[in-house]
């Protein structure tokens, strides 16, 4: 929507560019007296919380400082204040001359709504008091209602209009004011701004109805399956949870050794539901009637303007071409895979959908020996972020200082409140650390955007605020929390999205940081898993807690190795979503139902057969947000890749490579054309094949690791 930019999604973030005013802070270090070590506050967790919470005295602070929200009723005070300045704000905007000033009161106006919006789209999901929750999620609706009307006030749209219409005044724009201009101006046509009274009413119904639909679905996606518990044998009940004469079947149960339990799961939690299929048939053919009606062929060709693929064709040319070079590589998969299972199970070798994340993840165990319970004491959690600080350090000259919370700003005693700080810059943002499961709290690793930065009015910047989501396990009293090396690779991933909101120093809030196209958000994220990966960087903090002994450099090796095993299937899968994504959003109406869409392109493009009666994508809940786009972590890899192998495979700490990176990739956020940025940093142009061909070169194996460990 116009008005939110990209803000409220819970994505990765864009870095930023180094503001052409003067930086934020006054230059220089200039520590905090209630600064402290960032690995401090984390591996001293227990001891720290009564520092780190502030003092008790007081009249609470509000979250994040927002003085309004130290009680659920202030959302509505929040609201009601940013709803007024938006009023004004348009007032202002209709009766100002065409003129950069212009475009400043609409990212103005963006902004009033978004600060407002973005926090309430966190909170909605993570405060533990239901209250607050269900006060945030008022404040998202009737914010997100207020959004789709000024998406189509036409007198708002004139005075845009008038911009650009001004050849003059436009050529006198710089670049980055020119694109924010057009990008606003894109989002109200998008909004159907163009056409007549009636069809424009029809425009807000439907975006109003997709919005509803999107929740729906969403919450249709986790609901448990039930069935009667005398259907299923008696020896594989205790995996599921019994509710009278019922058992409640809440997910695939992947990892489960017991084949009957997988096959089980994924029948009973697929099994098809009429009323989730009603709403997602609805939502695809809104979806489609609404950039039918502002003018585009099908909602991809709407989704994907603006994005580093540009339109539905790239899209289909990557992953047919990628389906294409996996093909040989995912059938020898395949078959290891059957080989394993027959193995295991003589009776029943045809391999199916619920086995392939359980065998490929046998045969990683048996071909390296990567117990996580081997790794975990190597990985302490304040180890890890001192290991992030001292990269940050190294690379981009930044550090990460844990900073006193006042009473009243957090909302769970154990987050943590990052300031980041660069050494000639000084203060560029807060990163709040939210690391620790508890009840109600969403299982999901992300990266929430809090506040924008943008420069103000009087001169000085907004700093951005973000929180970053873990579900981290809670450790014994006193003992540090130790990571697998999965979680560790996570944390790096998140801090990746939190680094480029702290660099994508835009002057617009509406292209700071990870408000840029979804195939590019996810570069800077999956980039530092390149960097946990690497044993050079790795070897910096990586110490037994108890003994302080590094961890060895095969162990490293054999880890990112055992990556490899089956990865070309796993990856298989993902084009498989991808295309499966593509498809329902393309030409309307669709040739055949959901389901015997999903059933002929599983077995052309994945592989594996069709289950009858189960329905996938009803499941498939990244249809809600990344709808037309589930392609792009396929692609935003292919660029991270290319980045990593020609930019810092050579030398992780390279200096120059991190300044070239944040100025040409992490400043610009989405003030500037996604390939463009990643044409300035790979310093040319890459095609669709060369996506392909970093994506599968990552699947070779490093023959030294191999004949070492043969």
């Amino acid at each position: 929507s116009a008005m939110l930019g990209g803000c409220g999604r819970a994505l990765p973030a864009a870095l930023g560019r180094a503001l052409r005013g003067r930086p934020a802070g006054q230059g220089g270090r200039a520590v905090s007296t209630s600064w402290c070590p960032v690995g401090t506050a984390f591996d001293a967790r227990q001891q720290q919380q009564q520092a780190l919470r502030g003092g008790a005295a007081g009249r609470d602070t509000g979250l994040f400082g927002v003085p309004e929200l130290s009680c659920p009723e202030g959302f509505q005070e929040a609201q009601d204040k940013a709803l007024q300045e938006s009023e004004q704000l348009v007032q202002k905007a209709c009766s100002t001359p065409p003129g950069p000033e212009t475009v400043m009161i609409f990212d103005q106006l963006s902004d009033s709504l978004c600060r407002v919006a973005d926090l309430a789209d966190f909170v909605k999901v993570a405060h533990p008091d239901f209250a607050f929750r269900e006060a945030a999620e008022e404040a998202c609706r009737n914010i997100g209602t207020v959004v789709e009307k000024l998406n189509t006030n036409v007198e708002l749209c004139q005075s845009l209009r008038r911009l650009l219409a001004d050849e003059t005044v436009m050529s006198s724009l710089d670049p980055e004011t020119r694109r924010v201009a057009e990008l606003f101006m894109f989002d109200f046509e998008i909004s159907g701004i163009h056409l007549d009274e009636e069809k424009r009413k029809k425009a807000v119904d439907l975006n109003i109805r997709i919005l509803d639909l999107c929740n729906e679905f969403l919450i249709g996606s986790h609901i448990p399956n039930k069935i009667d518990k005398h259907v299923l044998p008696e020896h594989i009940r205790y995996n599921f949870t019994a509710e009278g004469n019922y058992l409640q079947v809440a997910g695939l149960h992947a990892d489960c050794p017991d084949d009957l339990v997988r096959e089980a799961a994924y029948k009973i939690f697929l099994h098809s539901n009429s009323q989730q299929l009603a709403r997602l048939e609805e939502l695809l053919a809104s979806r489609n009637s609404l950039a039918q009606l502002v003018g585009y062929d099908t909602f991809a060709h709407r989704a994907l303007q603006g994005t580093m693929a540009k339109n539905p064709e790239t899209v289909r040319q990557f992953l047919e071409k990628l389906s294409e070079q996996l093909s040989k590589r995912t059938q020898k998969d395949f078959q290891m895979m059957t080989k394993m299972k027959m193995k295991l199970n003589p009776h029943n070798s045809m391999l199916m959908p619920w086995d392939h994340p359980y065998y490929s993840g046998v045969l990683r165990a048996e071909r390296y020996n990567i117990d996580p319970g081997l790794y975990c004491p190597f990985f302490s959690l304040g180890a890890c972020m001192e290991g992030l600080n001292s990269l940050f350090s190294q690379l981009l000259g930044i550090s990460l200082y844990a900073e006193q919370t006042k009473r009243g700003e957090i909302w769970s005693e154990d987050v943590r409140k990052l300031a980041v700080v660069h050494e000639t810059e000084g203060l560029l943002g807060y990163i709040y650390c939210d690391f620790f499961q508890r009840p109600d709290k969403p299982h999901q690793d992300c990266h929430f955007t809090v506040r924008g930065g943008r420069l103000k009015e009087n001169g000085e910047y907004q700093l951005p605020v973000v929180v970053l989501m873990l579900s981290l396990p809670n450790s014994a009293r006193g003992a540090p929390t130790l990571l697998s090396p999965g979680m560790m690779e996570n944390l790096f991933h998140e801090m990746g999205h939190a680094m480029h909101s702290m660099l994508g120093r835009t002057r617009y809030q509406h292209v700071t940081g990870t408000r840029c196209p979804t195939d590019f958000a996810e570069v800077p994220s999956i980039l530092m898993e390149y960097f946990a990966n690497d044993y050079r960087v790795v070897n910096q903090f990586a110490r037994h807690y108890k003994t302080g002994q590094p961890l060895p450099k095969n162990m490293v090796s054999r880890l990112c190795e055992s990556k490899k095993v089956c990865a070309a299937a796993d990856m298989q899968l993902q084009v498989f979503y991808a295309v499966l994504d593509q498809i329902y959003h393309g030409k309307h109406p669709l040739k055949k139902s959901t389901t015997e869409i999903l059933k002929e392109t599983q077995e052309r493009v994945y592989g594996l057969p069709y289950v009858p009666n189960t329905a996938w994508q009803l499941r498939f809940s990244h249809l809600v947000g990344y709808g037309a786009k589930y392609y792009s972590y396929l692609m935003s890899r292919a660029v991270a890749s290319m980045v990593w192998k020609q930019c810092f495979a050579q030398n992780p700490f390279d200096r120059a490579m991190g300044e070239r990176y944040r100025r040409e990739m992490l400043a610009h956020g989405g003030g500037k054309e996604p390939m463009l940025m990643v044409q300035g940093m790979l310093q040319k142009s890459p095609s669709v094949e060369d996506f392909v061909d970093a994506l599968v070169s990552d699947l070779d194996h490093d023959f030294e690791t191999f004949i070492m460990d043969s």
